[in-house]
């Protein structure tokens, strides 16, 4: 979400466009202006909202900048604090939705949703984009975003090329993002998809791998 991104990107000093929703949005972090934003057609999303529904999962519904829910669990108040963010309650979502959202979310416990990925992708998958983010994270998006498409963007609006970009990831929904990228690293324990596309393999946060590929590579360029 851009309003969970701000606050790092003030912190850090960074104020160049930033990708959010899984690609959906491009946004300046200091406006907060949309300058891409690539939501679900509304009957398309009320179709999925009824298929998540049918296995026994209410998902997050994410409009404009905003995520709502059916109702308030232990996992959606988590997710509130750990993003700080306002988690909005609307009662019945098929009945709340009227406007195209920017993604949904169906959260459970990943051996779960390891058996509901191919599910939901055999009957949205041609109309939509779906993956996995986090374990416990089943994400659905328009079918033309990625975080390939929003680096791509990125990219034009900031005059450099696919060529020289570095991508990290380490979930399934980095899969495109990497193949986008002139070079690729796979972080820490990434999912297979990644390793089986990636130029290199850093380790995890915990032992500040992507922190180290960056002053491997700085180190380089002030040895010319």
């Amino acid at each position: 979400m851009l309003q969970a991104t701000r606050p790092y990107c003030t912190a850090a000093g960074l104020d160049g466009p930033v990708v959010c929703y899984q690609g959906a949005v491009v946004a300046d972090p200091v406006t907060g202006e949309f300058l891409r934003h690539e939501t679900i057609p509304l009957e398309l999303a009320r179709e999925a909202i009824r298929e998540i529904h049918g296995h026994g999962y209410s998902p997050y519904v994410y409009v404009g900048d905003q995520m709502h829910v059916a109702a308030m669990t232990e996992h959606a108040e988590r997710y509130g604090r750990f993003q700080r963010v306002q988690v909005n309650v609307v009662g019945d979502l098929l009945a709340w939705l009227d406007r195209p959202p920017t993604k949904l979310v169906v959260v459970g416990e990943p051996s779960a949703l390891d058996a509901l990925e191919p599910v939901l992708q055999g009957t949205l998958g041609e109309r939509m984009f779906v993956a996995k983010s986090l374990p416990h994270f089943l994400e659905l998006a328009n079918k033309g975003v990625t975080k390939g498409s929003g680096i791509s963007l990125v990219a034009d609006l900031l005059g450099f090329s696919l060529e020289r970009t570095v991508a990290f990831g380490d979930g399934e929904n980095d899969v495109e993002l990497l193949e986008a990228a002139g070079f690729a690293v796979a972080v820490g324990e990434a999912h297979r998809r990644l390793l089986a596309v990636a130029d290199w393999h850093c380790p995890g946060p915990e032992e500040e791998g992507v922190a180290r590929v960056f002053e491997a590579v700085l180190a380089r360029r002030l040895a010319r």
